[in-house]
């Protein structure tokens, strides 16, 4: 009598360095306790903002001298490519990519550039005081709005993915790997 087959664990490939992560993990909670504590948070709200735009900008600085799936180069698409993979992913036909996808690498680009002006519109307040520039304190307002609606937009396109796809995202984010390209993956 054999014995069954055995499943073959999938070949796992580094993906995200540990500092991608560490970038990631600092910047989601300093956006969200930060906009949580909003104008009542006093030192506590700026230091969180501080500390955002630290990390976007060690992110950035990441993106032209990191890892490859790190770099700007391996993930912002050009126009043509992005709307080749959203009409592929409208029509469920999207491969998969073993770093971001062209949709992902340009929600990076858009939510780095949120937090760098959100955090520098704070800064700026900090700088002027809240109470003779109204206008900017709105428009920080806006922006970290803004800001979270693109940030819950990434997390709904995480779970879209992992789901899609058959592959833990978020784990991915926690371990820096995922599995290894297959027929059809990018």
């Amino acid at each position: 009598m054999s014995a069954a087959p055995q499943a073959v664990p999938a070949v796992r490939v580094s993906v995200w360095d540990p500092l991608v992560r560490i970038l990631h993990w600092t910047l989601a909670p300093a956006v969200l306790v930060g906009y949580a504590t909003g104008d009542d948070g006093g030192k506590w709200h700026e230091a969180l903002g501080y500390v955002a735009l630290a990390a976007a900008a060690a992110r950035i600085l990441w993106g032209f001298i990191g890892s490859r799936h790190a770099r700007f180069a391996d993930f912002v698409p050009r126009p043509s490519r992005l709307t080749t993979y959203v009409r592929a992913l409208t029509a469920r036909r999207e491969p998969r990519y073993v770093g971001h996808n062209p949709l992902g690498g340009a929600w990076i680009v858009l939510m780095l550039a949120l937090v760098l002006v959100t955090g520098g519109t704070g800064w700026a307040l900090s700088l002027l005081g809240e109470d003779n520039f109204e206008w900017l304190e709105d428009l920080h307002e806006g922006l970290a709005g803004t800001l979270l609606a693109a940030a819950a937009i990434h997390v709904a396109g995480v779970v879209w993915e992992s789901l899609r796809h058959g592959e833990n995202l978020v784990r991915s984010m926690f371990t820096g790997r995922k599995r290894a390209p297959g027929p059809g993956d990018r």
